[in-house]
């Protein structure tokens, strides 16, 4: 059953599940490994949902929080469930790809920024594409090839805090990747990969087996946990089952 909306500050939040899926072999480790020192349980594999957003304002424009796992031929494709549906999932919220205005990438790893370019050339073809200068800086020449420079005079570089549409901020979010950014509206942050499991919301000192800078990541997420929490805010995931958790 699809996710439904949510409206904060004015804006609709539509939650796009592009695929479901186990990590390929090729980085498959068990929890324990992946997120050392968080308390599993019995859980044995994780299972990722691979959620994008898009929300909508009070007078019709819209942003696209990341572009998904990709067509079957897309980087992901070595270790994710390709081919991605978020296509069919814009279409199901009523929007064309050539209806985007903005596209807000969090961070340039495969499953957030596969749907990105397709067969080279900007998939949403109106909208900007904002990323961080940090995340472009960094980024390796394949990603470089296949995201960032197809997407030529559309691509919008941005350093730390940003304005995407009044209400909707960009906000430098650092320690998975160098350039990593999250999306606030309200009290609602959009989370990209600050967040990846639920161990992280019990203990946000545990670190991810594939963030960049580990400590980083995790201040990072200390302080961004504590800041929604003060706020009463809720946070909308990436990868969790339910889009939508509220900070408690």
């Amino acid at each position: 059953m699809p996710h439904q909306f949510i409206t904060v500050a004015g804006v609709d939040v539509f939650p796009l599940c592009d695929a479901v899926g186990p990590m390929g072999d090729s980085i498959r480790r068990p929890l324990p490994e992946m997120f050392p020192g968080g308390c599993h349980g019995e859980q044995d594999e994780w299972v990722l949902h691979f959620h994008c957003y898009l929300l909508r304002d009070a007078v019709g424009r819209t942003v696209l929080v990341d572009t998904g796992v990709g067509p079957e031929n897309s980087p992901a494709a070595s270790w994710a469930p390709v081919p991605g549906i978020l296509g069919a999932e814009l279409a199901r919220v009523g929007v064309a790809p050539e209806e985007v205005d903005a596209v807000v990438i969090t961070h340039l790893h495969s499953d957030h920024a596969g749907g990105a370019v397709i067969d080279g050339s900007p998939a949403f073809p109106n909208a900007r594409y904002v990323l961080q200068r940090a995340e472009i800086d960094t980024a390796g020449e394949k990603v470089l090839d296949h995201v960032v420079r197809p997407l030529g005079e559309r691509l919008q570089v941005v350093d730390g805090h940003s304005d995407v549409f009044p209400g909707i901020r960009a906000l430098l979010a650092p320690g998975h990747t160098p350039g990593h950014q999250v999306v606030q509206v309200g009290d609602l942050v959009l989370t990209g990969d600050v967040v990846l499991h639920p161990v992280q919301l019990s203990d946000p000192t545990v670190t991810y087996l594939y963030d960049d800078d580990p400590e980083l990541a995790a201040a990072t997420r200390v302080e961004l946990l504590d800041r929604v929490r003060a706020e009463r805010g809720t946070i909308a995931t990436a990868h969790f089952a339910e889009p939508f958790t509220r900070v408690l």
